[in-house]
């Protein structure tokens, strides 16, 4: 539950869009935003969708902290992703996050990130879900685009609903690619969209996409999402059906993302027991 709703935010903000739609959303609320941007992924537009910017590079955990802590702020949102190479390459840890790192029973990404949140909270700062302020661009389940999927379609998104759930519990990814019931590819590190034109290269038109939730999926730091360049990957290589996990999936600029696939004549569908 969150505090006083005229309280000021924060805004840790990666790349993409996804960090002006909180921003956006939280200030329709009456939020005023204090973002820490970073500098190696972060867009320069943020300047103009939040009321105090400042610029950081990776690894200065002990500067956001203070930074936040200055401004009065006592709940802060992630959003927006930092690639993966940077994480493990790109980091000059400050000394707060060294101590941060040092604890970690497992130096993997969601390891790192819930440090990191432990850090915040620590300091009387909560981390909020990343959806808190954007619930209403989440999927929902069944058909969100006016095709639907085809008989062929829904069979593969039940096999390839089983094995994206198979790779999201190892923790390894969370998209997989299927035709005719066949896993043509399996998401790793280089992403869905990438992953994607993968499966074209190997099996050409007619692929179905499944992206779920990780078991454990936390919100705070780590949400599934799909936006207007993962609908240009699957045109590029004639994939026709997406199927995602719903209320745990943000469809970056939903309404425009939903009219696009419509275009494309791309089925969009939330999942359910049986597709």
């Amino acid at each position: 539950m969150r505090e006083n709703p005229s309280a000021p935010v924060g805004l840790i903000a990666g790349n993409g869009r996804f960090p002006m739609l909180v921003a956006r959303a939280a200030r329709r609320g009456g939020r005023r935003i204090v973002a820490v941007a970073v500098r190696e992924e972060t867009s320069e537009d943020i300047t103009g969708e939040v009321d105090e910017v400042h610029w950081m590079s990776l690894g200065q955990l002990g500067r956001c902290i203070e930074t936040f802590k200055k401004s009065g702020v006592h709940e802060a949102v992630m959003a927006g992703q930092v690639k993966h190479r940077q994480l493990f390459s790109g980091i000059v840890p400050d000394l707060k996050l060294m101590r941060v790192i040092a604890g970690l029973a497992l130096k993997n990404t969601d390891s790192l990130l819930g440090g990191v949140a432990e850090a915040f909270e620590g300091e009387g700062i909560r981390l909020l879900s990343s959806v808190a302020f954007l619930e209403d661009q989440l999927a929902r389940p069944g058909a969100m685009t006016r095709r639907p999927p085809s008989s062929e379609e829904r069979k593969d998104i039940r096999y390839g609903r089983q094995i994206a759930r198979s790779l999201a519990g190892l923790d390894l990814g969370q998209s997989v690619a299927v035709k005719s019931q066949a896993a043509v590819a399996l998401e790793a590190m280089e992403g869905t969209d990438e992953m994607i034109r993968r499966a074209g290269r190997i099996a050409g038109p007619g692929v179905t996409v499944v992206k779920v939730a990780k078991p454990k999926q936390d919100l705070r730091f780590d949400v599934p999402v799909v936006g207007p360049g993962t609908l240009d990957a699957m045109s590029e290589v004639g994939a026709r059906a997406l199927a995602i996990d719903p209320h745990r999936t943000l469809l970056i600029d939903k309404d425009e993302f939903l009219a696009l696939a419509d275009r494309r004549k791309i089925a969009v569908w939330g999942l359910t027991e049986e597709p």
